[in-house]
């Protein structure tokens, strides 16, 4: 489906399945259609063209009440003259049930999600977290087809926002709805989805598993979307050197490692070829001593993280992150000799920047 706003197109001839009962996430930075996608699965925007599905029965022009879903957004949107129980208990009240039915939902679902103690409270006595489960319940007791979830987690506070996730994934799968999930926080993303969708000016750019996009990235853009710190990139060109294929960066090559060699066999003779160079900062090894398969640079920063750090380091117009372990000793200015050569680095096109490897 195609969604334009006054001839600027917000997404572009996007083309999903979801399945039944999966947790899919819909990733990528702010403006790239991800919420504009999800509006229009819910009925509170009409898509341009194309067409949309809940199991068997075309959509397009069924009311959002009537469309059996449920959403659940950045603000909680509770109402706070009502008790949580009233709140849980509203949606039900619109759809007639009886008062038993009503009883019986409510605290099925204020079971599940832990908040049966505060009932009578009112959003006001709540905190964050409260109030997010609160929104979450308010979405379950409708037992709807699919849940749409907008950044529901963003106003939440750092550790809550990690205790929230693991929650909210345990509920899913107990729950078995099928939801999609719009964020542009890559670890809610990786901790949450069956698989994610990530999307840039309007166009889906790769749908994969989390596992299967951090490790085989299908361009440039999901390769330093995905993972943190920032996947490393090198410009240069392929080269050949006897039966050895190096990446000559200018100041310095890079032999490439015979498994990503062999990863490019299908795109034919590359040699020459324009093309950045990839890889994670766990895939550099940093030493202090001289290595003769590894590249002299300086260091011009580090954090640490606790058990670990990344350094920062740099040889000309090359920067280069690469993690140490917590007792790496890196002050500014030191001399360091990192290898970039590894069968987890990738290969991208300068002009097209899709994956060669």
């Amino acid at each position: 489906m195609t969604k334009v706003y006054k001839e600027a197109p917000a997404v572009k001839d996007l083309s999903l399945d979801v399945s039944d009962g999966e947790f899919l996430v819909l990733l990528g930075p702010s403006g790239c259609g991800k919420s504009t996608t999800l509006r229009m699965v819910a009925g509170l925007e009409k898509p341009t063209s194309g067409d949309i599905y809940i199991g068997d029965t075309l959509v397009n022009e069924v009311q959002p009440k009537d469309r059996d879903v449920a959403m659940v957004f950045q603000s909680y949107a509770l109402y706070p003259h009502m008790t949580v129980h009233d709140n849980l208990a509203f949606p039900l009240k619109m759809r007639h049930y009886s008062k038993e039915q009503i009883e019986e939902t409510v605290g099925r679902a204020a079971e599940i999600l832990e908040i049966s103690d505060l009932l009578a409270r009112r959003p006001k006595e709540l905190s964050g977290g409260q109030r997010q489960r609160v929104a979450l319940g308010r979405a379950i007791v409708r037992n709807p087809k699919v849940f749409l979830m907008d950044e529901p987690l963003s106003n939440l506070d750092a550790k809550l926002r990690v205790q929230t996730r693991i929650e909210l994934r345990n509920l899913q799968k107990r729950i078995g709805t099928t939801t999609i999930y719009v964020t542009h926080d890559q670890a809610e993303a990786m901790t949450l989805a069956d698989r994610v969708a990530i999307m840039k000016q309007g166009v889906i750019q790769q749908v994969a598993p989390p596992t299967d996009v951090y490790a085989h990235p299908a361009n440039r853009f999901v390769a330093g979307f995905i993972g943190s710190p920032a996947m490393n990139f090198v410009e240069g060109k392929i080269a050949a050197s006897g039966s050895v294929l190096e990446f000559d960066a200018g100041e310095f090559r890079i032999v490439l490692d015979p498994a990503l060699t062999k990863s490019m066999e299908k795109f034919g003779n590359l040699s020459g070829r324009e093309s950045t160079y990839g890889i994670r900062a766990e895939d550099v090894s940093i030493g202090q001593s001289q290595d003769e398969r590894a590249t002299e640079f300086s260091v011009f920063g580090s954090e640490l993280m606790g058990s670990e750090q990344f350094v920062h380091c740099v040889k000309g117009k090359v920067s280069v992150v690469a993690r140490a372990p917590m007792n790496f000793s890196a002050p500014i200015g030191a001399r360091v000799w990192l290898n970039l050569s590894s069968p987890n680095a990738h290969i991208f096109e300068r002009d097209t920047e899709r994956t060669l490897s």
